[in-house]
């Protein structure tokens, strides 16, 4: 049997969680205060995710970057391959917010988005 202590980041309390796993298989989640802990935890040991932000070049705007995310989580494995995917695009102004910026990121079928206006 194994043991992993984590550090929830599902809401601000920060809680520490102990997860016990069998083969990879989670036999029991410890240590939370609500249900987004557990959720967190069962994931995080199994198919840990990440919601990525940046920013991407604007050619043309009134400022010369905007900031962007991951309009989902993307698997932690891929950020790298996400991130450099992101370093290498350009956009023209005007951009709005929730605008696509990339498409299916790193192949994993979740698209960048602004998150703000750039005129």
């Amino acid at each position: 049997m194994e043991k992993r202590e984590l550090t929830c980041i599902g809401c601000p309390m920060g809680c520490q969680i102990t997860v016990e796993l069998d083969n990879g298989e989670v036999l029991s989640v410890t240590g939370n205060t609500c249900a987004i802990g557990d959720k967190y935890a069962r994931n995080e040991v199994t198919h840990p995710e990440r919601t990525v932000t940046s920013t991407v070049v604007v050619d043309g705007g009134k400022a010369h970057r905007v900031s962007v995310k991951t309009a989902g989580n993307i698997p932690k494995d891929k950020i790298f391959e996400c991130m450099n995917a992101i370093n290498a695009v350009r956009v023209n102004a005007p951009v709005r917010i929730g605008d696509v910026v990339l498409s299916d990121v790193a192949g994993t079928g979740v698209n960048v988005v602004a998150t703000k206006n750039v005129d």
